[in-house]
C-alpha cells in the first residue's frame, strides 16, 4: 500500500528527466507515481514511453486533458491535489531536474509526522559538489538542521501535507501565473501551516534544465528580462 503521493512535471530535458525517474522508482517508499508530460518534444516522448514500460509508473499526456500550451503546471497541480485527496495521502513534487536519494521521501514523511502542524516540507538542493545551490544558495552553513522558514519553498523536491492539501483548493490559483510554488508557500502559513526546510535531507539540483533559456538569468541578466517580459514567461 502506498505511502505518498509523487508526481514530476516534464517539459522536454531527456537527459535529467530519465535520471529523475530512475531515481524516483528506485525509492524505499512504496508510492503512486504519475509523470505528466507537457507537450515535449518526440525524443522526451519516446524515453517516457519507454521508461513506464520499464519502470510502471502513471504517465499522463497533458494534450490530453488540455489545448492549452505549455506551461501547464496549475492543472498539473489540480490533478495531483485530486489524487492525492482521494488516496488519503500527502503530494511529493519532484522536478525534472532533481536526482532524489533512495531514503528521500522516507525521510521527508517523517519529519511531517513529527513537525508540529507541517505544511510543506522541502529537501534542500546541492550542486554535483554537495554544495547549496538555486534555490536554496541563500543557506551558507552546512547543517542537518530542519528550519521553520518564512521563505517561500521551492517545488524541486517538496512535500505537501494531506492536511494542507484538503485545506487549500488549487482551483483557486491564479490563472495569470505559470509557477506556484511562492503562491502555495504563503497560502500554507496564511492558514496557519508550517514549513519546513530539512537542511539534511539533500537532493542534486541541475537548474534549469527544462528551460534552458533561464540559463541567459546568469549570463546575460538583461536579455533574460527582456525576454521575460516580452514572451510574458516563468510568471511567479
Amino acid at each position: 500500500m502506498s505511502e505518498i503521493i509523487i508526481i514530476t512535471p516534464v517539459k522536454d530535458s531527456p537527459a535529467t528527466t530519465e535520471k529523475t525517474i530512475e531515481a524516483v522508482c528506485q525509492s524505499d517508499c512504496a508510492a503512486e507515481y504519475f509523470v505528466y508530460d507537457d507537450f515535449s518534444g518526440k525524443e522526451t516522448k519516446e524515453l517516457l514511453i519507454d521508461a513506464q514500460k520499464k519502470w510502471g509508473f502513471h504517465l499522463i499526456h497533458m494534450e490530453d486533458l488540455t489545448n492549452k500550451p505549455s506551461p501547464n503546471y496549475k492543472l498539473v497541480l489540480q490533478e495531483a491535489q485530486k489524487t492525492a485527496i482521494k488516496h488519503g495521502k500527502p503530494l511529493a513534487i519532484v522536478e525534472s531536474d532533481v536526482i532524489v536519494h533512495p531514503n528521500t521521501f522516507r525521510q521527508l514523511l517523517e519529519i511531517v509526522k513529527t513537525k508540529p502542524n507541517a505544511g510543506l516540507v522541502g529537501a534542500i538542493t546541492v550542486d554535483q559538489d554537495g554544495k547549496y545551490n538555486f534555490p536554496y544558495n541563500f543557506e551558507k552553513s552546512k547543517n542537518s538542521q530542519v528550519i521553520d522558514t518564512s521563505r517561500s519553498l521551492s517545488f524541486c523536491c517538496t512535500l505537501l501535507s494531506l492536511p494542507f492539501l484538503e485545506a487549500f483548493n488549487f482551483e483557486e490559483l491564479s490563472q495569470k501565473k505559470d509557477w506556484f510554488d511562492v503562491t502555495i508557500s504563503h497560502q500554507a502559513r496564511k492558514l496557519g501551516f508550517r514549513n519546513y526546510l530539512a537542511k539534511g535531507i539533500e537532493v542534486l539540483h541541475l537548474p534549469h534544465s527544462s528551460r534552458p533559456w533561464k540559463q541567459l538569468k546568469y549570463s546575460n541578466p538583461l536579455l533574460y528580462y527582456i525576454k521575460k517580459l516580452i514572451h510574458q514567461r516563468d510568471r511567479i
